[in-house]
């Protein structure tokens, strides 16, 4: 009786690696591969390189000389601008970083009121415009005088993103599905939200105008009448070519 029980005690062992070899060769039958990143990227190059609408600064830099404390007429105009843009497009206030502890120190301050006069003139509140000091790093260049603003923009990208072969190999598995590569179509989306006036555009359509009462009312008179309801110019015959040379 005592042998027998202590030969089932010394097989108990054997059978319990057999019993969890066995559970993990099932268990590994029962695995689900990994995520295949190819896979999950969208066909579509909408999808996969979205424009997104953020914040972005926009900036102007003027450069002052150390003998000159006005702005030139070609820095005014680019003031004036900066003020123009910011009444259509600002979301912020607008920063103006003056430089400190440099050749040109003095007559950048001096510059700064001249600016924050065209900014005000050009539509930009007392308030919205807000003065700090700065120390370049190099104390002997030229420092400028820093104006930004936040705005809102449409980005895309960024580009020249390869994470697979073009060609057939083994990191590129999707090759023979007759996919488009992954950086297809960001450039096409990066430039369109540089180019768009306004970024709201992408989403929603702007309001509508009231119709022209008057000449709708005129043209529908003229097509009851049976009349031509095209425009009719006396001097259109002016912009004619001659007919000298035929």
């Amino acid at each position: 009786m005592t042998n027998a029980v202590s030969i089932g005690r010394g097989r108990s062992p054997l059978l319990s690696v057999a019993l969890a070899v066995l559970s993990v060769m099932l268990g590994a039958c029962s695995q689900t591969p990994g995520t295949i990143i190819t896979g999950s990227v969208p066909d579509d190059y909408r999808e996969r390189h979205p424009i997104a609408i953020t914040e972005a600064n926009q900036s102007l830099v003027v450069f002052v000389g150390q003998a000159r404390g006005n702005l030139t007429v070609t820095q005014r105009d680019d003031v004036m601008g900066l003020a123009r843009n910011w009444v259509r497009e600002g979301t912020g206030a607008i920063v103006v970083n003056v430089p400190v502890d440099t050749p040109n120190a003095r007559p950048a301050a001096a510059v700064y009121h001249e600016v924050r006069s065209v900014l005000v003139a050009g539509g930009v509140p007392a308030r919205a415009i807000t003065m700090y000091h700065y120390h370049p790093v190099d104390l002997q260049a030229l420092a400028p005088i820093k104006l930004s603003y936040t705005r809102i923009a449409a980005t895309a990208g960024p580009c020249g993103l390869w994470p697979d072969d073009l060609g057939p190999s083994v990191d590129n598995p999707g090759y023979n599905e007759n996919k488009p590569y992954y950086n297809f179509g960001c450039a096409n989306q990066r430039n369109l939200a540089a180019m768009v006036d306004n970024p709201s555009d992408l989403v929603q359509p702007r309001a509508e105008t009231p119709a022209y009462t008057m000449r709708r009312t005129e043209g529908f008179e003229k097509y009851r009448k049976g009349e031509a309801t095209s425009t009719s110019y006396p001097d259109a015959d002016k912009a004619k070519l001659s007919d000298a040379g035929k």
